[in-house]
């Protein structure tokens, strides 16, 4: 990184109270994103019930009809907010997911449901690379995983309320009000972003600014270590998809849960571990950029085989609190693992691509693993149950297991990858730069 170039970037990094409000309201937006996102898990056995759906449409509603449009959004979307129009795109982005979930409260049927499923989507494919690309903007280097981790933790918070408050609201007046009151709170995500942000800088490279969006995404993956961040990303959806899609209905079938039982013990518990998780892999990240371990991935890969185990004991627990206590390694690995990646993709991708990598990560856990996985367990599940087996969502969750174990094993490989991409960077940067810059140049 030039003189330069270093002191524009330095120049709009914000601090003190600035600071904090752009982060309150970023992770306000993410919480509010995570609740629309997550009602139909929790409501998926009154949406059942109501517009007599199978448990494979279930989960197309949960997979397919968000994955794809969000997944195939979020890249375009991730790049026009690399250059200086985050702002912008989340305004956008919040308008459009609150009004298409009002929306999804008046569905009739399948089809009404599945589209207004897309148009969620749609909006929640922007958030994240444009939430992402103000923080990299706004926030100093060494804040950066601390701030990833914040926003991030937006998710798990979410997750919690959805579960919890949508699983009382829907029990107590149905899913439909559900998820009209829950578009309704965009409108104050959406006054936050206009007070509380503004237009991001574009900071380019020489002839950086000549290429497309094709181009600079073949740039990215033409380096190794961004390679093997793509493929966790997807193993990890693999896993994480139908363990948020289908837990609640296996609560509910298995051990008789009601939706406001399961919205009260993993709903709460998930977001707690959640918070923590992510408040700690942010302050995590940061030291271990900071000390200059080049083992970035390590941390998350020991949590994620860790889980793995206590998912697969957990899915076969006797009683309902026993299964959810197993379930809670993966709550916690998870949420542990979102500030190494998207830190790390960041710092391989380099200035002015953050948003962008963003953007790819959840492409690639979008439209194969978190759209084909909770249909496959449900597929799993109808087939099981047509075929007078016991328990057919038990079995279909085993999915969920072994991709845990599976993104561990990339997350080494991730890491490995990354330690040779320092290397390179080290040769071709000035001895006495920092970790981050390295990356950045490279």
């Amino acid at each position: 990184m030039n003189k330069a170039r270093a002191e524009q970037v330095q120049e709009d990094k914000w601090s003190g109270r600035k600071r904090t409000t752009l982060l309150i309201t970023l992770f306000t937006v993410s919480v509010f994103s995570q609740i629309d996102r997550v009602l139909p898990f929790i409501l998926a056995e009154s949406i059942k019930r109501d517009l007599g759906l199978s448990d494979t449409q279930i989960g197309l509603l949960t997979g397919v009809a968000f994955s794809v449009c969000y997944s195939l959004a979020s890249v375009p979307l991730g790049r026009i907010s690399d250059k200086g129009w985050a702002k912008q795109v989340l305004l956008f982005c919040i308008l459009v997911w609150s009004l298409m979930t009002t929306l999804g409260g008046l569905a009739t049927g399948f089809v009404l449901l599945a589209l207004s499923r897309f148009g969620v989507a749609l909006g929640e494919a922007g958030g994240t690379p444009a939430s992402h690309a103000i923080i990299v903007d706004k926030i100093p280097t060494k804040f950066r995983g601390r701030a990833i981790g914040l926003f991030s933790m937006g998710i798990p918070l979410g997750t919690m309320i959805g579960f919890a408050l949508g699983g009382f609201i829907g029990d107590s007046f149905g899913w439909r009000y559900t998820f009209i009151g829950a578009g309704m709170l965009g409108l104050i995500a959406v006054l936050l972003v206009l007070l509380f942000t503004k237009k991001n800088t574009v900071v380019r490279d020489a002839g950086q600014g000549s290429k497309n969006l094709i181009t600079s995404a073949l740039d990215l993956f033409s380096k190794p270590a961004f390679v093997w961040l793509f493929v966790v990303a997807n193993l990890v959806g693999f896993a994480t998809a139908p363990f948020y899609s289908f837990t609640a209905p296996f609560l509910i079938r298995t051990h008789n849960f009601t939706a406001s039982e399961v919205g009260l013990s993993f709903g709460l518990l998930q977001g707690l571990m959640g918070i923590f998780g992510t408040l700690m892999g942010g302050r995590w990240f940061d030291k271990i950029v900071d000390s200059g371990n080049k083992k970035l991935m390590g941390p998350p890969a020991v949590a994620l085989i860790v889980s793995s185990v206590a998912l697969l004991l957990g899915l076969f627990m006797p009683t309902g609190m026993l299964t959810i206590l197993c379930f809670v390694p993966g709550m916690f690995s998870f949420a542990f693992l979102l500030p190494f990646a998207f830190g790390s993709g960041h710092l391989v991708a380099g200035q002015g691509k953050q948003a962008l990598a963003t953007g790819i990560f959840m492409m690639g856990s979008g439209i194969l693993s978190v759209a084909l996985s909770p249909l496959l367990v449900g597929i799993i599940s109808d087939m099981a149950t047509m075929a007078s087996i016991g328990n057919g969502l038990q079995i279909g969750m085993l999915i969920v297991p072994l991709f845990c174990a599976l993104a561990g094993v990339g997350c080494l490989m991730a890491s490995n990858s990354i330690k040779k991409f320092h290397g390179k960077a080290k040769g071709t940067s000035g001895a006495g730069q920092g970790f981050t810059e390295k990356f950045n140049e490279s």
